[in-house]
């Protein structure tokens, strides 16, 4: 008797509007990319923010916050954290790009049935990961050191988010133009790290005289830091509203710009 039984024709698999197992996949790939290396990725970065605290709060100790009747060390804690936020959002999406096009696996992503909407979300969902976490961290660090329960947390949680979606898109775009690690360490030195020391972080821009007070308000990093500091203390610098519309709108845009180069291929596709 004949027990064979005929194999089923072979068919492409369907996804449907969103590739949500590929989505998911390459999601926990970056999470996992940096978790893997946490004590490089998660717990370096705190040395940095506890140095930078203690130093400042060590030479303006008993000090106050402008304008307000909080200690500057928690004005200060909070820039910190922002700062940690923004950095390593930026540094995963960016080092996740260029490590890829130079060891040559870009096709690991290209090569699945991923659009570049999904590319997009995946590569910014993994970058703020890392940015929320590592601020997190950041912020139970300097705990000791600072009054660090939020005056309002959604504040606080919306620019925390915003941030790490913000410097996860500027750090995917670098990372598609970048063709080595070099080109990154120039937009690190040369455009991130200016742009956040130089937005109120370690200071409230009302102490800054003409015309310095005005060219900072013009930093999008500065509507980040002084929304964030907004939500842990209570003061502010600027409109708020204004800040927030602001900073989602750069976002959105810097959101397009990274779907738009991925689904031209700039940079990765030979």
């Amino acid at each position: 008797m004949d027990t064979q039984v005929e194999a089923a024709p072979l068919a492409a698999r369907q996804y449907g509007a969103v590739n949500w197992l590929g989505l998911q996949t390459l999601i926990w790939r970056e999470v996992r990319r940096f978790l893997k290396v946490g004590a490089q990725t998660v717990f370096a970065p705190l040395i940095q923010t506890l140095l930078f605290m203690m130093v400042f709060g060590l030479v303006l100790r008993g000090g106050f916050w402008p304008g307000t009747e909080r200690a500057y060390a928690d004005g200060l804690a909070a820039g910190l954290v922002m700062m940690s936020i923004l950095s390593n959002a930026f540094q995963n999406s960016s080092s996740s790009m260029v490590i890829a096009k130079v060891q040559g696996n870009s096709g690991d992503f290209l090569t699945p049935p991923l659009s570049p909407l999904e590319l997009t979300i995946a590569f910014i969902v993994g970058a703020a990961a890392r940015g929320m976490l590592v601020g997190l961290a950041s912020l139970i660090a300097v705990s000791w050191l600072a009054n660090i329960v939020p005056a309002n947390p959604l504040a606080a949680l919306y620019y925390g988010v915003i941030a790490s979606v913000m410097f996860g898109a500027i750090g995917l775009i670098g990372g598609i133009w970048a063709d080595k690690f070099d080109h990154i360490a120039a937009v690190t030195n040369f455009i991130v790290t200016p742009l956040t020391f130089l937005s109120g972080s370690f200071y409230s821009t009302d102490v800054l005289p003409e015309p310095f007070r005005t060219f900072a308000h013009y930093n999008p990093v500065f509507f980040l830091i002084d929304g964030f500091r907004y939500g842990f203390i209570g003061a502010h610098d600027a409109p708020l509203l204004g800040g927030a519309l602001a900073s989602l709108g750069i976002t959105l845009v810097l959101c397009w710009v990274c779907w738009a180069l991925l689904k031209s291929g700039y940079r990765l596709r030979s």
